[in-house]
């Protein structure tokens, strides 16, 4: 029996609409009156941040928008951020957008605490204190980062990731409302709900699993893998866009109680280096991944397939976990997730560079089967030639 624990300081409040009742969620639970709003420009042109804004001053808060995030956060950002947050003196940090937005949040509120580079707390537990109490509102349903302890961040440097893991920068609380999504275009859609569904199913195989990452991964699997496709052709569907936010959010307790795994730890690789959308990238590697680890665990890859509907018990083990192999591959095509070898910034010269970024990401212990340098070099090959 190995020792786990379970901590989770993050309120939640979720449902449709609850977006409108920020100014009363923010008095319940965190102290402060100078709010500084992190998004992206996207989230800026859709003018929710002006909505929150002008929420927010009805109920005398005083605010200041930062929208200098880009997809895949880079370092020179999150610095930027934490200055200007310092030098307006915020009470708060409030993040308004995706997955990219949250993490920026998260290594602002670092740097407006303690100073420094975002580098500097990059690895487990070395943020040393709580940090400028953090509020989240998800726009996507994918990444689950309103709950979890993780920010992950390019170094631009050197043209990879990293990932500050820290209970220390996990939210204050989280506002999840589904409506949020109901604009979300089909092809971020699709690569942000692939993303949360490899959180679910690297948090159930992996080797920190446990079972309270268990139990969460499996009921997240639940919510996201039914409505996917729904979510991505009929956007408009309220059960669709629900059950993604949910999933999305519960998955992200699951990973960050647990770990993820290679599927990500490959993604991140390309994503450093090219800068490719984290969800289509973790949608490329899915299967492979799924295919190289299922002779360590078959119980549980098969248990994956049972859980979404793809096997039976009548089936075998083995099948079960074809069977997902392939669904993985088929729910990428059919959802328009692009083949690893049709980003034209691919080169197979780079392929060594990637495995050995993927080899040294902190991730690597964790997955399900041990796993080397030179399989990941393998793995790289054959998704391309795929």
């Amino acid at each position: 029996m190995k020792a786990m624990d379970f901590h989770l300081p993050t309120v939640i409040r979720t449902g449709n609409g609850i977006f409108q009742k920020t100014g009363d969620f923010l008095k319940q639970f965190v102290k402060g009156n100078k709010i500084f709003i992190v998004t992206d420009p996207g989230i800026q042109a859709l003018g929710l941040a002006e909505r929150l804004q002008t929420m927010l001053a009805k109920e005398n808060y005083e605010t200041e928008v930062f929208n200098q995030v880009k997809p895949n956060p880079r370092d020179y950002d999150c610095k930027a951020g934490g200055e200007a947050a310092k030098a307006f003196g915020a009470d708060i940090i409030f993040a308004l957008g995706g997955g990219s937005v949250i993490d920026s949040a998260k290594a602002i509120a670092i740097l407006h605490t303690l100073g420094g580079e975002p580098q500097d707390y990059a690895g487990r537990d070395n943020v040393p204190q709580q940090v400028t109490p953090l509020v989240v509102v998800p726009t996507t349903a994918g990444t689950g980062a309103e709950v979890t302890r993780s920010s992950v961040i390019t170094d631009t440097g050197k043209k990879t990731k990293f990932t500050i893991k820290d209970v220390h920068i996990a939210p204050a609380l989280a506002i999840v409302d589904p409506e949020l999504t109901y604009g979300l275009p089909p092809h971020l859609t699709a690569s942000t709900g692939m993303d949360a569904l490899v959180h679910a199913i690297e948090a159930y195989t992996c080797k920190l699993s446990n079972p309270i990452a268990e139990g969460l991964a499996l009921q997240g699997m639940k919510h996201i893998y039914p409505y996917l496709r729904e979510a991505v052709y009929n956007g408009d569907n309220e059960e669709a866009r629900y059950n993604m936010m949910i999933g999305s959010t519960i998955a992200g307790m699951a990973f960050s109680h647990a770990d993820v795994a290679s599927v990500h730890c490959m993604a991140e690789a390309i994503g450093g280096l090219y800068d490719t959308p984290h969800g289509v990238a973790n949608s490329m590697f899915l299967p492979y991944l799924i295919e190289f680890n299922a002779e360590a665990d078959l119980y549980k890859h098969a248990t994956i397939a049972r859980t979404i509907g793809i096997a039976t018990t009548e089936d075998s083990e083995l099948t079960a976990a074809h069977r997902l192999v392939e669904e993985m591959k088929q729910l990428a095509k059919d959802i328009s997730i692009p083949a690893f070898s049709s980003l034209t910034e691919v080169r197979e010269e780079d392929f060594d560079y990637l495995a050995e970024s993927a080899f040294l990401n902190g991730s690597t212990p964790s997955n399900a089967r041990d796993i080397t340098k030179e399989d990941y070099l393998f793995l790289y090959k054959k998704a391309f030639a795929d």
